[in-house]
């Protein structure tokens, strides 16, 4: 598999890999809070997915290519079989690889995660596309931040952390132009999901994490998601869709917890590839 590295970094830690995947508005430092919790016994792998900051370019408008990116970035860190952590956009992503490469993925954490767009998301899209065009001829770029904050946050959250948020809304208007098109790709891919089709084949442990003031993607979305798959549930009682912002801490014990619990009795590539041979036939 040829073509261009996403961009990364390989945190050697003791241990298994965890590749940690991005929501679409993310860069792999958002992930910090949460890593903490990991860090020391698993090695991590953070990526931008292509478009995002530290991987530049157009972003694909499938979510094929972007496993297509993902798989080759294990191969050239040299990871064979890894486990998959992915909030939202990178979720989906990390569905798609376990479905599709189920020898590669040894385990799956899905955060805010749904299998097609929802109404909600729909909507979201198209406000953000006009923002987009917007931004394309001049218009403020704090304004998607603005836009952002309505959508992704819990209003608790938000208004608890009013100086943090405008700090962010700085920083989002000095962001070059690329980064605003580059959404534009991760937006087509999304809005053309729908992952029922290969859901029966995920057959790693996965646990799907939920968020109850979650507007984006609501909590039954992710609900059914995990009954689908036959997946472990955990939900956050008052955490909007940006959970990896809202509460860190909560959500890397609970990743940690089922990471060490897999761990511990992991099947074998063999084993995942023909459990997902036999749930196609």
């Amino acid at each position: 598999m040829s073509g261009p590295i996403l961009g990364h970094e390989l945190r050697a830690g003791g241990g298994e890999t965890v590749a940690l995947l991005n929501g679409g508005m993310m860069t792999w430092a958002s992930w910090k809070p949460v890593a903490v919790a990991l860090e020391d016994d698993y090695r991590l792998l953070l990526s931008d997915f292509r478009g995002q900051f530290f991987s530049p370019g157009l972003s694909h408008d499938t979510l094929d290519a972007h496993v297509d990116d993902l798989e080759r970035l294990l191969d050239h860190v040299g990871v064979e079989r890894v486990h998959l952590l992915g909030a939202s956009f990178g979720a989906q992503v990390g569905l798609v690889l376990a479905a599709r490469r189920p020898e590669r993925v040894a385990s799956l954490i899905a955060v805010t995660a749904t299998d097609r767009p929802t109404a909600a998301l729909r909507t979201g899209s198209v406000d953000l596309r006009r923002v987009i065009r917007e931004v394309a001829t001049g218009g403020d770029k704090g304004s998607l931040h603005d836009l952002l904050v309505e959508q992704v946050f819990s209003a608790d959250w938000a208004e608890a952390h009013r100086a943090e948020l405008a700090a962010r809304r700085a920083q989002i208007g000095v962001l070059p132009q690329s980064w605003f098109d580059g959404l534009v790709g991760i937006l087509d891919a999304v809005d053309a999901m729908d992952l029922e089709p290969i859901l029966g084949r995920v057959v790693c442990p996965t646990l799907v994490v939920v968020a109850e003031r979650d507007r984006v993607l609501p909590p039954a979305r992710g609900r059914a998601l995990a009954q689908r798959i036959g997946a472990e549930l955990a939900a956050h009682p008052i955490s909007g869709h940006a959970l990896v912002a809202e509460d860190p801490a909560w959500l890397g014990r609970t990743c940690r917890e089922f990471l060490d619990r897999v761990t511990l009795s992991k099947p074998t590539a063999e084993a995942a590839s023909e459990a997902s041979e036999e749930n196609e036939t």
